[in-house]
């Protein structure tokens, strides 16, 4: 009798990248059937989700699906953005993820047989580089299908597998009847039932000036 082959999964998840990637194509994913998909894959060991926050702002649009996401299943990383006054006086934001995302996925490279990572930045080339040496498949999430490619080229030919998201909406997109209706929300201004529906409008970054830039 053969034994069966084993399969640890952990998803990494770069919130800012997966948010702009599944708007270019036009849907909302729905985090609760995300787990879900991938749960039926294998054993999940751990869904990462990595995101910067606006601190000193009264309140972020990104919150409530913090909030949903550490009491569904997901580990969520957070850190605060940081602003600085560039060469030519504008103000700007930086919020990068990625040595937090790098490092989680060295530690818990040992651990898993698959690590699925959601983004299309190249600087994550050489990361999942070193993760397959220690002998981990990686698949990669991002699209082609967008002009110009939401994946940087180097990255795409250096996953294992590279999955286009657009072809996992009919599994991972949030159903827009979901919505509820205002009277079903609760105090939070959110309906406990109706968890995934404050998806279709969690962005990753706060509403910034007209000069304010963004950089990643």
């Amino acid at each position: 009798m053969s034994t069966p082959v084993s399969n640890k999964i952990a998803l990494f998840i770069d919130g800012a990248n997966l948010y702009a990637t599944a708007k270019t194509l036009g849907f909302d994913i729905d985090y609760k059937r995300l787990l879900k998909e991938f749960q039926g894959r294998g054993t999940l060991l751990r869904a990462f989700y990595y995101t910067a926050i606006i601190e000193d702002q009264e309140y972020s649009s990104i919150r409530p699906l913090i909030d949903w996401l550490d009491y569904n299943g997901y580990t969520v990383v957070t850190k605060a953005t940081k602003e600085f006054i560039d060469a030519s006086g504008r103000r700007k934001v930086k919020g990068n993820m990625d040595i937090e995302l790098a490092v989680d996925a060295m530690e818990l490279a040992e651990h898993i047989d698959q690590m699925v990572l959601f983004s299309g930045d190249g600087d994550f080339r050489s990361l999942v580089e070193a993760v397959q040496r220690r002998g981990v498949r990686v698949t990669v999430i991002s699209t082609i299908a967008s002009q110009p490619p939401m994946i940087a080229d180097e990255l795409r030919r250096q996953a294992d597998v590279f999955t286009d998201l657009v072809e996992l909406q009919s599994k991972l997109g949030r159903d827009p009847s979901e919505r509820p209706a205002p009277r079903e929300r609760g105090e939070r201004g959110e309906s406990r039932h109706h968890a995934p529906q404050f998806l279709q409008r969690a962005t990753t970054m706060a509403p910034r000036g007209a000069g304010d830039d963004f950089e990643d």
